[in-house]
């Protein structure tokens, strides 16, 4: 507060002008660290708050960013209930036990984690037309037989349906990459990710609420006509995946050798992106845990949607500063605050208060991935490493279930807790070490 008001008396101290200092390096730097958040005396606090939308404004403004991320948010709503409404439909109409349903859960996620990349390659080599009318027919196909096959050909459908879905999620932040320079990105993926995180609140919420009051069939069939009216409207806009610029520069698609895009920093961030989503699912799976142990499972929602108003808080903040923390750091933080949360799982509003620290890290931490791939990757091949980016995420989300499950089991529920963050920690050091070893290999080359 003292240095904002020096900084507010140095910049009105002629007449109230807004006087920038450029007598030398030190005080422009001053001036442009305040310059995004200091506010004219006479303009009050609310100037403060146009300030700090006034990023999202700019990058709101940008031609086609607004229709194009509402419309991947809304397309993007029943892929988070694909998996549930699967495994409920095997449970429930079914008939039959638990292991069946994660076996249809992990075909599914196996399905996603292969066909985000090829997909994304596809749509860097023929554009997103021929992929989007192929695979969203395929896709469709896939959703419209699952209700009425038998349960070997139903984990096969849906490791197809999952396989050719067109990744809603990558492919938001390939219009991103395309749309906005770079400069802007930030407060554009933190964006992304905060609808991200508000669709994984309304979409679990709205598909509980569906199939309870009709049946997981209708829901699932539900899904298949959504996504395809997704399909067409994606199928007539046809944003473009490359920016004026990129498609000059490169009008034949000529994709480059792997070895050329492939480095030590973006497998880096591959491996940390991983590590984010293990630690988050982990979260996740020891608080249902501790709830139920503790007779507290009632609270379940209070203590979630606090989590996902944290995330989104943070993810705002994080789209406004003029600095932030790299992945990295972020991930590092997000797995080193929830260390200590397994020693508040006595009382609900404890651990709900525990939790907070570390989930406003969550959405500037997939923010932050995102920035860098964006960065990292050649246009060329952006829809394959956005979609290697999105297989990561899905190979963090599957590790991490069986793994602080086991430690719930054998050790207690707050350990989960720990075993969350600790497999982030490994991924986190994984990462570091593949920068490393492969950055001092190429320098020896």
């Amino acid at each position: 507060m003292a240095r904002t008001a020096a900084a507010s008396a140095l910049l009105t101290r002629r007449g109230g002008v807004r006087w920038w200092p450029c007598c030398c390096n030190r005080r422009r730097k001053l001036a442009s660290c305040y310059r995004d958040v200091v506010v004219h005396p006479k303009d009050g606090p609310r100037s403060f708050s146009r300030m700090s939308f006034r990023k999202y404004q700019k990058v709101l403004a940008i031609p086609r960013v607004l229709p194009a991320t509402l419309f991947m948010f809304v397309a993007g709503l029943p892929l988070t209930i694909m998996s549930l409404t699967l495994s409920l439909h095997v449970l429930n109409e079914m008939h039959r036990g638990y292991l069946d349903a994660g076996v249809v859960g992990t075909a599914t996620a196996l399905g996603f984690a292969v066909g985000s990349p090829l997909l994304g390659r596809m749509i860097d080599r023929h554009g997103l037309r021929p992929v989007v009318a192929v695979c969203g027919t395929l896709s469709t196909v896939a959703w419209m037989l699952l209700p009425l096959v038998s349960y070997p050909i139903y984990v096969c459908l849906a490791f197809i349906a999952g396989m050719f879905t067109v990744p809603t999620g990558s492919l938001a932040r390939q219009f991103v990459a395309s749309l906005v320079p770079e400069d802007q990105r930030r407060p554009a993926y933190s964006l992304n990710m905060m609808l991200m995180e508000l669709g994984f609140v309304i979409g679990p919420a709205t598909g509980i609420f569906l199939i309870t009051s009709y049946s997981a069939t209708a829901t699932i069939f539900g899904i298949g006509l959504w996504r395809a009216l997704s399909y067409v409207v994606l199928y007539k806009l046809n944003w473009p995946t490359r920016s004026l610029d990129e498609v000059a520069q490169d009008p034949a698609r000529v994709r480059p050798k792997l070895r050329t895009w492939m480095s030590g920093r973006l497998l880096s961030v591959m491996f940390v992106s991983a590590g984010a989503l293990f630690v988050l699912y982990g979260t996740e799976l020891a608080l249902i845990a501790v709830l139920r142990e503790n007779g507290d499972i009632a609270f379940t929602g209070y203590v979630i949607a606090a989590m996902s108003i944290a995330s989104i808080v943070g993810g705002f903040v994080h789209g406004i500063v003029h600095r932030s923390w790299s992945q990295a750091q972020l991930a590092l933080a997000m797995s080193l605050l929830l260390l200590p949360v397994a020693l508040f799982d006595q009382v609900w509003w404890w651990l709900l208060l525990a939790l907070l620290p570390t989930n406003l890290l969550c959405t500037p931490t997939l923010a932050a991935g995102s920035e860098a791939v964006a960065k990292l990757a050649p246009a060329s091949v952006r829809g394959e490493v956005m979609g290697l980016h999105d297989s990561a995420y899905r190979i963090g989300q599957t590790l991490s279930a069986p793994l602080v499950g086991f430690a719930i089991d054998s050790l207690s529920p707050a350990m989960g807790f720990v075993a969350a963050a600790c497999g982030g920690l490994v991924l986190i050091a994984i990462a570091a070490l593949c920068n490393l070893l492969i950055s001092e290999r190429r320098q020896t080359v």
